[in-house]
């Protein structure tokens, strides 16, 4: 097992979490969060680099809003089902998947896409380098392309 895989934000990303269906559960979800504004959140861009500290209550407040706003105009949908979350009541642990780069994440996959964003109260990893695209896909590209 390499250091990656014991590492504790990967540890709780392969965790247990339940989808977040409906607007009204994202808006308990938010709520939830907001009253634990001060717990020490990482909020993390999947792709960039992860954060090195927790963002503040104003700064947290201020993503959960502009997060909502894009994910109900981008996700055209009646429900959400985009979000994910390890206890709607007390989180510490929230995926939030792009609506425009969303695969299969609804359903089982080996290789689901990564979220594209997450907030913790675990200090984040590189997601992209700990959970590296499935070799077979990097053969097939490799293979497209051989001369």
């Amino acid at each position: 097992m390499s250091e990656t895989d014991t590492h504790p934000f990967l540890q709780a990303f392969r965790g247990s979490f339940a989808g977040v269906l409906r607007w009204p559960q994202l808006d308990t979800l938010w709520e939830a969060l907001r009253r634990r504004g001060d717990a020490g959140w990482y909020l993390y861009a999947v792709g960039e680099t992860p954060p090195d500290s927790p963002v503040d209550a104003a700064r947290l407040d201020t993503f959960l809003r502009e997060i909502d706003a894009l994910l109900r105009s981008e996700h055209d949908e009646d429900y959400c089902g985009i979000v994910y979350v390890d206890d709607i009541d007390k989180p510490t642990f929230v995926k939030i998947f792009d609506p425009n780069n969303l695969g299969v994440s609804c359903g089982f996959s080996e290789a689901p896409p990564l979220p594209g964003w997450t907030l913790s109260l675990i200090p984040p990893c590189d997601l992209p380098a700990a959970l590296p695209p499935a070799g077979n896909r990097r053969r097939w590209w490799q293979r497209l392309f051989a001369n």
